[in-house]
């Protein structure tokens, strides 16, 4: 298929339910766990407790109804503001927040990482306590200079973006914009952690392909030291699964700060 007919996550939509149980879910037959599940989540705990990153305030600004790289973020800051694209994601979230019935179930991540944290019978003890950081679930809209219009919000100590600006971004220009709108939502000296999947092209959601920016690593590299971020540590995974839903070759995890 060629890339032009792909459809456009943030404009078409995609039906949020149908990606997570499709690529962050415990099925048996969903074979991308090690790649979207548990590689973020170590990676963003490690930096965490690592690098002592933490504060008041946390955006995420992430792909699809995706929260389980959450789960370790809410034990270091106080608030979290969570941005989606769409109305639909963001009725998938608070369905969650609520424990609404036939809210996906996070059971899974929130179990890896009380192991984690050792605490492996506390898995419910980790979601509520999320639960009750995410303060805010706002849409973004990268065509406006502030994404949130028009609600402002104060600047973050930490933003985090797992997979969004590759399905929003239609080339390397216009990821380098959204970038920079992401961290402008930075305090000077705040950190970024970003999430990054390499050399893809597509995803498929519910039999529809939708267009995702193909770049290496030393784009996302590049485009940090461009904007003013100072590369602070950086972990690669090689795909560990075989699917035709999506082609990507590695996911990348980057954190990064602002200058002061």
């Amino acid at each position: 298929m060629d890339c032009s007919t792909h459809k456009l996550y943030h404009v078409d939509g995609m039906h949020s339910r149908n990606h997570l149980d499709s690529y962050f879910s415990s099925k048996e037959d969903m074979v991308f766990g090690d790649d979207s599940l548990t590689f973020p989540m170590a990676n963003l705990h490690y930096c965490l407790i690592s690098d002592h990153i933490r504060g008041k305030l946390l955006i995420d600004a992430s792909l699809g109804s995706i929260i389980h790289h959450l789960c370790s973020v809410s034990k270091f800051f106080k608030e979290i503001a969570v941005l989606k694209c769409n109305e639909h994601c963001i009725m998938e979230v608070s369905k969650w927040i609520h424990s609404h019935t036939g809210a996906f179930d996070w059971k899974h991540a929130s179990a890896f990482i009380a192991g984690l944290e050792g605490k492996r019978d506390q898995h419910e003890d980790i979601e509520m306590r999320l639960k009750s950081s995410i303060k805010q679930v706002l849409k973004c809209n990268f065509e406006e200079e502030n994404i949130t219009s028009p609600v402002v919000l104060p600047l973050a100590d930490c933003v985090v973006s797992c997979f969004l600006l590759d399905v929003i971004s239609k080339n390397e220009e216009e990821y380098i914009k959204n970038m920079e709108k992401i961290i402008k939502l930075l305090k000077p000296g705040g950190h970024l952690l970003l999430l990054s999947l390499i050399n893809k092209t597509y995803m498929t959601v519910g039999g529809e392909r939708f267009h995702v920016l193909k770049y290496d690593e030393s784009h996302v590299k590049n485009t940090l030291n461009k904007l003013g971020l100072v590369i602070d540590y950086y972990a690669w995974q090689r795909r560990r699964n075989v699917s035709d839903l999506t082609n990507y070759t590695a996911v990348m995890f980057v954190a990064a700060h602002k200058e002061e």
